[in-house]
């Protein structure tokens, strides 16, 4: 069929497109958790993104650039989320969904 290779370029530029702001969103986590005082592990790499505590301004620091880092990162988590229901829509539309 013609819609096939249409749907795998939709789905490889929509998947990219997912894990790039998820990458975007977790480096700016770690910065706003550095801003927060929180030190890296022992060798120096960082633990994990606190990506959830973050977005809910749970340990941040309340000056306005941790603030604006923050809204950055809510607004990529954001996008992630309108990608997935955009995906959603386009199976629906395609007929992949029954619901």
């Amino acid at each position: 069929m013609i819609w096939q290779p249409i749907f795998y370029a939709f789905a490889g530029l929509w998947g990219a497109a997912n894990i790039a702001l998820l990458i975007s969103a977790a480096r700016l986590c770690y910065r706003i958790e550095a801003h927060s005082g929180r030190r890296p592990l022992k060798g120096g790499l960082p633990g994990y993104a606190n990506v959830i505590p973050v977005a809910l301004n749970l340990g941040v620091a309340g000056d306005e650039e941790t603030q604006a880092l923050r809204r950055r990162m809510n607004g990529r988590l954001a996008a992630i989320i309108v990608l997935f229901a955009a995906f959603w829509l386009f199976l629906w539309a395609a007929g992949v969904l029954s619901g």
